[in-house]
This record gives structure tokens, C-alpha cells and sequence, in this order.
């Protein structure tokens, strides 16, 4: 089949290597110059696993190329998906519609053929409908333009097995002749028993955001226990263990630690606690707020223990933070837990030295005030204390002896719990966790005032 897929950042450009591997015909487009030069190479404008393979495979066999002009996409396909991103808008909780809204008005003046507009983007319940009228009121060819909803389920790290083998596939569309169109895109998946939900766009727009409220909710109730088991003295890890052999509540998203950020939670349940508020059962959503706020003291906390742990002032203390992305596999840095933290100790006064495998480069971008090192042994020289904010691989194999001699005082926060503090401590580590006995944090009654 031949096909576009419209905005090639993170979803966009997955997307678009993913329907090429699947063998159909590709065109991706974007108004980022930058962007498509380097995706029309094979190189990926951002760190995925996978994906730079995907990307040259395909480009290089001719499934896949790129473009900046939405005239181009509308004369290449008659199917168009729709990947650009709804970010929070400016002075409110509510989704910026401007670059999905900028897609569908661009592409509808140049539809002069029956087509299928798929999108894909994280969007307020109703906007398909809008923009089917939209598209409608602007497309030569009228109504038979039809938009049709088909949301995204990907984690960052993940993407593209998640999309060449996810663990559903949602279409919400307004005619049996869309669905069998959408059927058709993901034949080769379907072909292997994943299953196929079939509803009506609103539905598919809300399983999209109901899916990250209810795992940003569980994320936040583990890190909300933390709290309590610190002041009790009970153990986190074990109650989540125990949690989570309950088929009814499972244990993923049940680990405890610093809490989600990245581009998408935090912004999304924003956004549909936003939508239920104009759609008049905010109310029903309410509780989404404290999801928020708790997810917000979870680094609050982790500031106030390394107050604590160093004798109630981080001025002019050597901290090394250990993670930059807000999630390990990924280069991305948007809403970063890891950096609230390192930009609040440099507030407060703290030489910092951030170190990450992936993100140094944008959260340089991001945050140039603090200071940073691609050479893990490095980034501990002279370090009074150190956090561990970021749970990659490369921080678990660490061995703690190796950089005991770099550092100027050996305390640890592990604030993910994916360090083995008994290992850390046998060779000279005092090591903190919330949640943990013996590993005590700090009460949430201690802490001062908000990132």
C-alpha cells in the first residue's frame, strides 16, 4: 500500500519506518528540513533501539522516503496518518491542537481524490469529529476525505517492537470501508493473532488517554506507599512484590521511585482532566490533580533527603547525578525527573555533574547552567554525594569499588531502587532509598517549598 505519515518526530518517524519494514510504500513528511535530510540518509534524529536499522533497510530498498511538501503527500497516497505532537498549551492544562489542526488544513486544500486521513497523535476526545468537518468544509473533494482515529501505545526505548508487534491494535472509525482500510495497513500484525479493536473515534481517542491516566495513576499510588512505608518502617519493594502477584492489579508500573516525566503522562492526564472539565464531568477526573502533585513531591523528596544528607546545605556541594533522560533507552529529556532534580540542587547551590549514555547533548540544550560528562568514572571525581536518578543499565553494573577512590564521600541515593545497596555497602557506601528500612528517606512534612 501506499501511504504518508505526516510529523516524523518521535511517533511520526517510527511510525514511518515501521509501515515501510511491513512493505508498504512510505512517505514521510515534515516542515523540519533539518529533520527529513537527515531521515532521507538513514540516520535517525534521535536514540531509539532499532530504529536506525529500520530506517536504513527501508530507505535504502525505496519504501521509504521523505519530503516537506503536503502537496507531494496528498498526490503520493490516499491514506495519511497524522503523527504530530499535541503539547501542553501555553498558560493552561489543555492540549494544543495549532500543529494537528496546521496537518489537517495544509493536507485537505490539495485532497482532490477520496482518501483516508488516520491520525495517530494523543488528542482530546471530539477531535476527529472536528476535524472530519474541517477537512470537509476545506477539501475539493468534500466529504469523502474521512478521518478516522488509530492511537499510538508506545514506550520510549520500546517503540519499535511496539509497533511491529504491540499488544493491540484500536481504529475508530465512521464506515466499514475505513476499518477494512486500517485492517489492511496492518495486515502482516494482524496475521499473527494480535487483536483488532474496532469502536468509534471518540472511543479510540479516550482509550489513548484513559491508558496513560491509569498508569500514571498506578506509578503514583506505589510512589504515595513509599511515603507511608517510610513513616512506618516498612519495606516498599516487598509490598509492591506483593501487590503485583494479585492478577487483578499486576506488578508492572508498581516500581517505586522518582515517578514519570517525559513528554507524554504528565501533559496527557493535564489534557484530559482539561477536556473533562469543558465536557462538564471534571469532577469525575478530579483525583488526576493529586496524581499530579504527588508525582511533582516525589522529587521534592529526593531533594530534601540529599539536604539531609548533607548536613541540612547543599551549597557548594559536589553532587553527581547518574541520568539525564527521563527513562533509560531513550535520549529524551522532556519533563525530566532526574534533571528537575539536578536544577533544583543547583538552586540551592550544588556544583552538579550530570551524566547520562544518551542525553548528555539535549539536556545540555536544556539545562546549560548545570554541568555535565560523557566519561562515567569522571563524573564521580570529587563527588560529596551521588543520586541515582535514571535506571540504565550502565548505573546497575556499575561496580561501586571502582569509583569508591574518585569520590570525595561515598553516599549514595538510589532514587529508582534498581541498585543493590548490599553491594554498595559492603565496600563502603552509605546508601538511601525511599520506602526502604535502613534506607529511610525523609517525611513529606520535612519538605520545602515546590521545583
Amino acid at each position: 500500500m501506499r501511504m504518508t505519515v505526516i510529523g516524523t518526530g518521535y511517533l511520526g518517524a517510527v511510525h514511518a519506518a515501521a509501515m515501510a519494514e511491513l512493505g508498504h510504500d512510505v512517505l514521510g513528511i515534515d516542515a523540519d528540513v533539518a529533520k527529513i535530510e537527515a531521515l532521507a540518509a538513514g540516520r535517525a534524529p534521535f536514540f531509539e533501539p532499532g530504529l536506525p536499522e529500520l530506517l536504513i533497510r527501508n530507505v535504502e530498498a525505496g519504501r521509504l522516503t521523505f519530503s516537506t511538501s503536503l502537496k507531494e503527500a496528498a498526490d503520493f497516497a490516499d491514506i495519511h496518518f497524522i503523527c504530530v505532537g499535541t503539547p501542553q498549551k501555553p498558560g493552561s492544562h489543555a492540549a494544543d491542537m495549532v500543529f494537528v489542526d496546521a496537518v489537517a488544513t495544509g493536507l485537505a486544500q490539495y485532497l482532490t481524490r477520496p482518501c483516508l486521513i488516520v491520525g495517530k497523535s494523543t488528542v482530546p476526545v471530539g477531535t476527529a469529529a472536528r476535524l472530519a468537518d474541517l477537512i470537509a468544509d476545506i477539501a475539493p473533494i468534500g466529504v469523502q476525505a474521512k478521518v478516522a482515529w488509530n492511537p499510538e501505545f508506545l514506550r520510549e526505548g520500546f517503540a519499535v517492537e511496539d509497533t511491529l508487534r504491540p499488544d493491540r491494535i484500536v481504529a475508530g472509525t465512521s464506515s466499514a470501508e475505513a476499518d477494512e482500510i486500517i485492517r489492511a495497513v496492518y495486515a502482516p500484525i494482524l496475521a499473527t493473532g494480535i487483536p483488532y479493536i474496532t469502536t468509534d473515534a471518540a472511543t479510540a481517542e479516550l482509550v489513548k488517554v484513559s491508558a496513560n491516566a491509569f498508569l500514571a495513576t498506578k506509578i503514583s499510588f506505589i510512589n504515595a506507599i513509599a511515603e507511608v512505608c517510610d513513616a512506618a518502617g516498612a519495606d516498599i519493594l516487598t509490598l509492591a512484590d506483593a501487590l503485583g502477584h494479585d492478577v487483578r492489579i499486576g506488578r508492572k508500573f508498581l516500581s517505586p521511585g522518582l515517578g514519570f516525566g517525559g513528554g507524554c503522562l504528565g501533559k496527557d492526564i493535564r489534557a484530559f482532566q482539561a477536556r473533562a472539565d469543558e465536557l462538564g464531568v471534571g469532577k469525575a477526573l478530579s483525583f488526576l490533580d493529586d496524581i499530579d502533585e504527588i508525582n511533582t513531591n516525589g522529587r521534592l523528596r529526593v531533594v530534601e533527603l540529599a539536604r539531609t544528607m548533607l548536613d541540612g546545605s547543599l551549597a557548594g556541594k559536589r553532587v553527581t547525578v547518574l541520568g539525564a533522560a527521563f527513562k533509560p533507552n531513550s535520549d529524551d529529556v522532556r519533563d525530566s525527573p532526574s534533571l528537575a532534580v539536578a536544577h533544583r540542587l543547583h538552586e540551592e547551590g550544588a556544583i552538579v555533574t550530570v551524566h547520562d549514555p544518551e542525553a548528555v547533548a539535549n539536556a545540555q540544550r536544556a539545562y546549560p547552567q548545570l554541568g555535565f560528562s560523557t566519561n562515567l568514572d569522571v563524573a564521580f571525581d570529587g563527588a560529596e554525594l551521588t543520586l541515582h536518578l535514571t535506571e540504565w543499565d550502565d548505573y546497575r553494573q556499575l561496580d561501586p569499588r571502582s569509583v569508591l577512590d574518585r569520590v570525595a564521600n561515598p553516599l549514595l541515593i538510589d532514587a529508582r531502587h534498581t541498585l543493590n545497596p548490599g553491594l554498595w555497602r559492603d565496600v563502603g557506601w552509605t546508601v538511601r532509598a525511599m520506602g526502604r528500612p535502613g534506607l529511610a528517606s525523609v517525611p513529606a512534612a520535612a519538605m520545602s517549598s515546590a521545583l
